[in-house]
């Protein structure tokens, strides 16, 4: 108990100094940001940059050729995949799609647990992603946009890593998962705003991850927090009845979801399982 005391107290002071170690975005990812923030870039030059990876561009080509996109002839290459999605989604896409690398470590106890965070964050972001796929279909004039949807659900948890590098230095830690985990829900906000803030994100994705499980937080309007929550109850993150079904309905008003069942659909889960394996 000390020792798990102790290392809370230390992540304490290190966010409440700048001090904690932030993951960094993998350098392709910073790339494509930066030549999609260049008013002279064009299709060609962003396709020339994401084919130098090769996992990404193979993941680029699944995202294009998704029912996500609702397109059913195929794509062959990385410049018809970057051409269907289009420049200015291609920057939140892609840096969605090399986010996985950002979950890794050599400690085989950290790497576990990082496995852990991202599967569960793949499985969340293909519920909201097509849930909120259903949306657009009947909300056509909607300012929220997929691509941001995506980008935000995938790094809504973010805060995590940085607590399980810091908990790497204190391997007997790892002894105590409940502890861990208590860590995670009581920081990993506050950590992952960090992260975003340091990574030059916009407030949308700010927003979204210092706020995404503050219950006391609930948009009056459609908000990609909705979409994140709905895909924290499909996957029993939130494990509440009674929170569960008070969202639920409160998507049911926002027409959101047509009933508070829908996340049980046959259909619609075929499409989040399409989705999640987009990103695995």
């Amino acid at each position: 108990m000390a020792t798990e005391n102790a290392l809370y107290t230390i992540l304490i002071e290190k966010i409440n100094q700048n001090a904690l170690v932030l993951p960094t975005l993998p350098k392709i990812a910073l790339q494509i940001r930066d030549a999609a923030d260049d008013p002279e870039a064009n299709l060609n030059k962003m396709s020339d940059i994401i084919a130098r990876d090769p996992a990404l561009s193979v993941g680029m080509l699944k995202v294009a050729n998704s029912a996500a996109l609702g397109r059913s002839i195929k794509v062959e290459t990385v410049n018809q995949a970057v051409t269907r999605i289009g420049l200015q989604q291609i920057k939140s896409i892609s840096t969605a799609m090399v986010l996985e690398q950002v979950f890794i470590s050599e400690n085989e106890s950290v790497k576990k647990y990082m496995s852990k965070a991202w599967d569960n964050t793949v499985k969340i972001s293909a519920v909201a992603i097509a849930l909120m796929t259903y949306y657009l279909k009947d909300n056509k004039h909607t300012s929220l946009r997929l691509d941001t949807l995506t980008l935000a659900a995938l790094i809504h948890n973010i805060g995590t890593l940085p607590i399980l590098t810091e908990a790497e230095n204190h391997p007997e830690v790892f002894a105590n998962p409940t502890f861990l985990q208590q860590a995670i829900a009581k920081l990993s906000n506050s950590v992952g705003k960090a992260v975003i803030d340091a990574w030059g994100f916009s407030e949308d994705f700010s927003y979204v991850v210092e706020n995404w499980s503050d219950l006391s937080k609930l948009p009056s309007e459609v908000h990609y927090i909705d979409f994140i929550r709905a895909g924290a109850i499909a996957t029993g993150t939130f494990k509440s009845e009674s929170t569960q079904k008070v969202l639920l309905n409160s998507y049911v008003k926002k027409g959101i979801l047509p009933n508070d069942a829908f996340l049980k659909d046959e259909d619609f889960n075929v499409l989040v399982q399409e989705i999640k394996e987009t990103f695995s």
